[in-house]
């Protein structure tokens, strides 16, 4: 007797499936390259633009205190020559200002304001230049032995261009006229932008009393803003120069017109 067949169900109709290939190595492979690519690229883009943006504001943050210390706990003021000159009004902006000491490493001795570059701009300046102490903890840096505010000669500083809040991102921006602003525990300096120039990495000569120029003698006062070029390059260093204009002490007559009418 033969076996009678079951009928056939639509499952059993139904067209047999291909089996499924196994996980390819190379495929493996080529899906984690994807991933660690795009994270490299969340990545630059944090550290170029979300991560200068957050770190220049904690150190706008450190200036803004720095200067409200400043504020409500004044130096005294410099003695006067005689009674008389002390019941006098406070003094207006000066061309000889006080004689500031070179500061320690990694010392906060200022705050430095462009307007140009936004009204929130004001980043603090240390002594040195060195990036793990002054430049990326701080902000600017001041190149040691070289003049400081408002003195003959040449006050030098740094800053970074494209990482660590990039104080100097937009440093050639400036138009002639366009104030700088230095404030110190005494007062304000004010500087007035002149030009810039492009130089190789190793162009020192910027630094001089009167930049450029070592076999001439300084008799004026400027300053030197140097930062690197392009933004995210090293090739080169764009320096900014300005002359000094004046000097105005802390008084209750409060800070320069140049602070908040800066932009030339």
């Amino acid at each position: 007797m033969h076996a009678v067949p079951y009928p056939q169900t639509r499952r059993d109709r139904r067209r047999p499936r291909t089996p499924r290939r196994g996980v390819s190595v190379v495929g493996v492979i080529g899906d984690l390259l994807v991933t660690a690519g795009v994270l490299v690229l969340l990545f630059v883009v944090w550290q170029l633009w979300i991560g200068d943006a957050i770190i220049g504001a904690q150190f706008k943050d450190q200036g803004r205190e720095l200067s409200e210390q400043w504020a409500a706990d004044p130096a005294p003021p410099v003695p006067s020559a005689s009674a008389t000159d002390a019941a006098q009004p406070a003094a207006p902006p000066t061309a000889d200002p006080p004689a500031l000491d070179q500061p320690g490493d990694a010392e906060s001795f200022g705050v430095v304001y462009i307007p140009r570059l936004g009204a929130d701009y004001h980043f603090p300046v240390a002594g040195g230049v060195s990036a793990a102490r002054t430049l990326d903890p701080i902000g600017l840096g001041h190149y040691p032995d070289t003049a400081m505010p408002g003195q003959v000669g040449n006050f030098a500083i740094a800053g970074h261009r494209g990482s660590h809040g990039a104080p100097f991102a937009d440093l050639p921006s400036l138009r002639i006229g366009d104030a700088v602003v230095v404030e110190t525990e005494g007062g304000w300096y004010t500087y007035r932008f002149r030009n810039l120039e492009y130089v190789r990495p190793d162009g020192v000569n910027v630094l001089l009393p009167f930049p450029q120029q070592p076999q001439i003698e300084a008799t004026d006062r400027v300053i030197t803003m140097t930062t690197c070029s392009p933004r995210y390059g090293f090739s080169e260093r764009a320096i900014a120069y300005g002359v000094f204009e004046s000097f105005t002490p802390r008084t209750e007559a409060g800070p320069p017109l140049s602070l908040t009418s800066g932009a030339a």
